[in-house]
């Protein structure tokens, strides 16, 4: 017989969908990450350390205040502040910062308000009255110093024999830890010091206390959120441990399990005031290690794109996008995802199992999936969002060039804010017109690059060097 000729090549290989080409998918994903992924110089790894370091004396001085913190506490900082999703809580009550408006670099750190790393300490973790997933942290147990320095931060519920039950409060802990960061701040500016970062901004959103520092040049993003740390793992996780995951053999499970946290979040059927959310933050730094490149630049593109699209009204957030990629992760082969050059249909197939989760109303939680995030979406909702993200898969090309335009802007703007104001010391003289003569020029710039788009410059009175930008509904 005649051997069969060689299937022709028919030229380059498109993505059935939009018929786009997916190596030009593949070079806007790798623009994208070159600009969303800053290249730090010296002097910027400087200010990042300078910044880490006020928030921590910061801590130091909120722990010396009432010795509610634990002396010797163990923070967790995380690269990518609570709105990029980087730990398990809703967006909804946040307040919108856009970076190159109002930061250029943003952490959240996570502050144990209690650690319960003793062994035999034992703990009551009481889930009769929550949603799955999520807790209320009983007192009961502790000892007479824990109970007295924590009882104003605490619901208590009274038993009919008569003994209080002191509930850990997420929403009284938030609150106090505030109003301390606020105190703190507030002396440590009476007496600046050279060289101390500027307090820019201290806002609470929620149960989130951000703040945005001044360092030299830069302006950071600290999400400090009060949380409760534990050692070991919990039972309602427990079967996850039993499957076969994409990190077996690459981290140690005891790297994986090393402990959890009680975040202050509370489920759609929850109360506020007593419910925490259970939260694996240490445990996805390990995972996280375990990504192939090509994963996870598909996934920052991703997020870029779909969480701008699907954040009004907020159905979807960023962290539900984490844990599409997790499970992605365990189903696909390691070999499949660690491809170089794979990160188009890495990015589509992201979409489309973000598709998936909203026609279906359903999006497990990676540690615990019998908890399903989306439990509470609204059909309208549901279709509303699947009818963007639709139109978002039928031209990536066009999404991922507005991204790269996003983060070029917001790139500008950090450069541009780095005039520094008139030093008090020079003479009126020359020092007063530069920044205006900086936003004309930015401003004509601005003009140029927008035709037929209205801006807008809002200027803070008390800081007119440092104007923000409104082109039709995008703030710059």
């Amino acid at each position: 017989g005649k051997m069969a000729a060689p299937a022709q090549s028919v030229g380059p290989e498109l993505d059935f969908r939009s018929a786009a080409r997916m190596e030009d998918l593949n070079k806007l994903i790798q623009e994208f990450n070159k600009h969303e992924q800053r290249e730090y110089d010296d002097q910027r790894a400087l200010e990042i350390h300078t910044a880490k370091d006020f928030i921590f004396s910061m801590l130091g001085m909120v722990q010396k205040l009432d010795q509610k913190l634990p002396v010797a506490n163990e923070y967790l900082l995380l690269s990518g502040g609570v709105r990029e999703g980087v730990v398990d809580m809703d967006l909804d009550e946040l307040s919108v910062f856009t970076r190159g408006t109002d930061y250029d670099m943003d952490f959240t750190l996570l502050v144990p308000a209690l650690k319960l790393h003793d062994r035999n300490q034992p703990v009551t973790l009481d889930m009769r009255h929550s949603a799955l997933g999520h807790s209320w942290l009983s007192l009961r147990l502790f000892d007479e110093g824990t109970i007295s320095r924590w009882k104003d931060c605490c619901s208590v519920v009274e038993h009919v024999s008569g003994t209080a039950n002191y509930f850990f409060s997420p929403t009284l802990v938030s609150d106090w830890f505030y109003r301390s960061i606020s105190l703190v701040l507030m002396e440590v500016q009476k007496k600046p010091q050279r060289g101390t970062p500027r307090v820019e901004k201290v806002e609470h959103s929620g149960t989130v206390i951000s703040v945005v520092l001044g360092v030299g040049s830069s302006r950071m993003l600290y999400d400090v959120v009060p949380v409760v740390s534990f050692k070991g793992w919990p039972a309602v996780a427990q079967s996850w441990l039993m499957e076969n995951h994409f990190w077996d053999g690459k981290i140690t499970e005891e790297e994986v399990i090393s402990g959890f946290y009680l975040v202050p979040a509370c489920s759609h059927v929850g109360r506020r005031e007593n419910e925490w959310r259970l939260s694996f933050a240490r445990s996805e730094v390990q995972l996280k290690k375990c990504i192939s490149p090509s994963l996870m630049a598909a996934y920052q593109a991703c997020k870029a794109i779909v969480t701008k699209l699907l954040s009004r009204p907020k159905a979807v957030g960023p962290y539900h996008l984490r844990s599409v990629m997790l499970w992605a992760c365990d189903r696909l082969p390691a070999a499949y995802l660690q491809q170089d050059e794979l990160s188009a249909p890495l990015l589509l197939g992201l979409m489309d199992d973000l598709q998936h989760c909203l026609l279906n109303k359903t999006c497990p939680n990676y540690f615990i999936p019998q908890c399903n995030m989306l439990e509470r979406l609204e059909d309208d909702a549901a279709l509303l969002h699947a009818r963007r993200l639709s139109s978002v898969r039928s031209d990536p090309a066009e999404h991922l060039r507005t991204a790269i335009e996003h983060a070029k802007a917001a790139n500008r703007l950090t450069v541009e804010l780095q005039w520094s104001p008139p030093s008090p010391q020079s003479d009126s003289g020359g020092g007063e017109n530069q920044p205006d003569d900086r936003l004309a020029k930015k401003l004509q710039q601005l003009v140029t690059e927008n035709p037929g788009k209205s801006i807008s410059v809002f200027i803070n009175p008390d800081d007119v060097t440092r104007p923000h930008f409104r082109i039709d509904d995008k703030f710059f």
